[in-house]
């Protein structure tokens, strides 16, 4: 009797248990980090697993990271494994066309992050976080995770889509936003068109999100309107074969943009807070450097947030403990070999950054909160490119990193210069139930809004006497 060649190759560990079929599916639902960490304790870099039906093999570790994000797209396939995103995005958008063509989609988003771009948006994310903090009162309770959401919306569609959106931002497309990411969980991974109430909210989202859209598209139109936003820079945009966007293609772009510009930043926005407040003997060395870089609060330029060394660093140390992201995969198209072992084609492969940023070979005292190790004397995540894969690694490092990062340095900027902020509660732990992972809610802060010291007229001190 006759072996293949595949079956005599060595294929990964296989954490045994679960369920037929289903496999682990409840225990990765319930807490995807405890099983990932389980496996790669008990095997090492790379395993497999059962998941509703698909053999899932992750990768971990900066050389396991390094592997995954490298394989060529023919061999493992992002767009394949994020089909449940065509939904929201619109067919004919990023995963739901040819390479080529998505090609040609990126070329017209990346004008919305370029250097000047990024520059104006610095005073309008500036802009609306002050707008917003000052409707809050003297003092009171709030939660953080809403707050960041709503406020991430605002500067985005103000940034992205354009100021008569932003003025026009009405209940209904918080909902409707809402609904879209809705249809963002572990089942929609699988099975992203099944008739569950969820995916008919999301569907019909979709819909009327385009109409919106359309709305001020036609009315630029009628008034000859030309905007300095990413919506204009659409309208005008053509495919190398001259053809112009459709506006369900604006609204899929516009869409695609959002949710990498609004859905982790306010996440990792509130995570920042969360750890800074458990930590605040890091608080003191942001203030100082707040005052020193901002003067009066005034000068929301790039060049000065880029300056916030300090607090940038608290960022990047929230984006390796608490990853909005706990999880990247590709589809398997062809047969992959690693560290001896074969990956057939078929099954799903995955890094965890939720795993990969807790592990003593990547980050000392991985499970500490350590902003410091961000410093260029220990520069930790510099040993690797691939060790700090919180926004994706390689070529598919998420495009909307910068501005997140930016969004989040002038609302941290704003907050800690208005409030004083402590936490309310004890404990504040992961949601694994979201796609994009933030703290259980309510996650409550208690504010108190700081005495602003007037400046002392002397003339008027001089003539009193």
């Amino acid at each position: 009797m006759t072996t293949s060649v595949t079956h005599q190759k060595k294929q990964p560990p296989v954490l045994h248990g679960g369920l037929p079929y289903l496999g682990h599916a409840f225990e990765f639902a319930r807490n995807p980090i405890g099983l990932l960490l389980r496996g790669q304790e008990q095997f090492g870099e790379v395993f497999s697993f059962l998941l509703a039906g698909s053999q899932i093999t992750v990768f971990t570790g900066s050389k396991g990271n390094e592997a995954f994000f490298c394989a060529p797209d023919d061999q493992f396939s992002q767009k394949e494994a994020y089909q449940f995103m065509v939904p929201i995005f619109g067919r004919g958008i990023a995963y739901d066309t040819t390479p080529d063509r998505m090609s040609e989609q990126l070329g017209f988003i990346f004008p919305a992050l370029r250097e000047e771009r990024l520059q104006t948006y610095a005073r309008l994310m500036a802009s609306e976080a002050e707008a917003y903090f000052d409707n809050w009162g003297e003092l009171g309770e709030v939660d953080l995770l809403t707050v960041m959401n709503e406020l991430t919306v605002f500067i985005a569609s103000r940034c992205l889509i354009g100021q008569e959106f932003r003025e026009n931002l009405t209940t209904e497309f918080a909902r409707l936003y809402h609904d879209l990411e809705g249809g963002i969980n572990l089942l929609a991974f699988f099975k992203p068109y099944l008739p569950l109430p969820s995916f008919q909210r999301r569907d019909k989202a979709r819909v009327r999100m385009v109409e919106l859209i359309s709305g001020i598209i036609a009315n630029r139109r009628a008034r000859g309107f030309e905007g300095e936003d990413f919506l204009q820079t659409l309208m005008t945009a053509r495919y190398a074969d001259g053809t112009a966007l459709s506006d369900d293609n604006i609204t899929g772009l516009l869409l695609t943009l959002l949710f990498a510009g609004q859905h982790t930043s306010a996440v990792l926005a509130a995570w920042t807070g969360i750890l800074l407040l458990q930590h605040p003997e890091y608080l003191p060395a942001i203030v100082i450097e707040q005052q020193k870089v901002l003067g009066d609060g005034k000068n929301y330029s790039l060049e000065a947030l880029r300056q916030l060394m300090i607090l940038e660093r608290s960022i990047k140390e929230a984006e390796r403990l608490r990853p909005p992201l706990i999880m990247l995969m590709r589809k398997i198209l062809r047969d992959f070999e690693y560290n001896g072992y074969h990956i057939p084609t078929g099954g799903l492969a995955m890094v965890s950054p939720g795993v990969s940023h807790r592990l003593a070979e990547c980050f000392a005292r991985p499970n500490c909160y350590e902003p410091d190790r961000f410093t260029p004397e220990r520069a930790e995540d510099r040993k690797s490119p691939y060790s700090l894969i919180g926004f994706g690694g390689g070529r598919h490092r998420c495009i909307g990193q910068t501005f997140a990062y930016q969004q989040v340095k002038v609302i941290w900027s704003v907050l800690l210069r208005q409030f004083d902020l402590e936490l309310v509660h004890e404990n504040y732990e992961p949601n694994y139930s979201t796609f994009v992972v933030g703290p259980k809610q309510p996650c409550l802060i208690r504010y108190r809004r700081k005495q602003q010291v007037k400046p002392v007229n002397i003339f008027t001190i001089s003539g009193a006497i």
